[in-house]
């Protein structure tokens, strides 16, 4: 063996190393992009948390926003609607779990519904949990809460499934109250 032959050993090895490398650095360049898109965009990073004024909701009435692509209610309920939610046994319920992410693991009781302890606030996601569609509101349906006429899902005044297909309760989102009158979902 020559000395010739070590120095082509050696030539041979950079540029198998050469190759592998700029393969790398040509897949990653290549996956990167496809990775990337993935990611949440900006618009949807901005509505990751919004604030909602509800100074001017009355008791009785709804507000309905926009979040994440979803529609939240957000309910002012009056005394009448608050003491019918808290006269529910659990056991009438389809659905024990309150869905409540700010309460996880909870009953469905309405105090772990509403997002204040005298219970006249209540922040819902607004879509069915059966297939997805919106329900009405407005003391709709059988029991005074919302009703989905879609496929005649009922919902009490806590939000909470008690008659049709939807298997489970209204979710209720992260929120919070950051003041008297403005409430940060997300």
């Amino acid at each position: 063996m020559s000395h010739a032959d070590d120095h082509e050993g050696t030539r041979r090895d950079f540029i198998y190393y050469a190759t592998a490398g700029a393969g790398a650095v040509v897949t990653g360049a290549a996956v990167w992009p496809l990775v990337n898109q993935m990611n949440p965009s900006a618009d949807v990073r901005a509505l990751a948390s919004i604030r909602v004024d509800v100074a001017d909701v009355e008791p009785g009435t709804q507000l309905t926003v926009k979040w994440l692509g979803k529609p939240v209610f957000i309910r002012r309920r009056t005394e009448e609607e608050i003491t019918e939610a808290r006269q529910v046994a659990l056991g009438d319920l389809a659905d024990a779990d309150s869905r409540n992410e700010n309460v996880p693991g909870s009953d469905a009781s309405d105090e772990n519904r509403s997002l204040d302890e005298a219970g006249e606030w209540l922040v819902m996601m607004g879509v069915c949990t059966h297939l997805g569609c919106v329900p009405l509101g407005d003391g709709a349906g059988d029991f005074n809460g919302w009703f989905c006429p879609c496929h005649g899902s009922h919902y009490d005044t806590s939000g909470r499934i008690r008659k049709g297909p939807a298997p489970t309760n209204l979710p209720v989102p992260v929120a919070e109250f950051v003041d008297g009158t403005t409430i940060k979902l997300g």
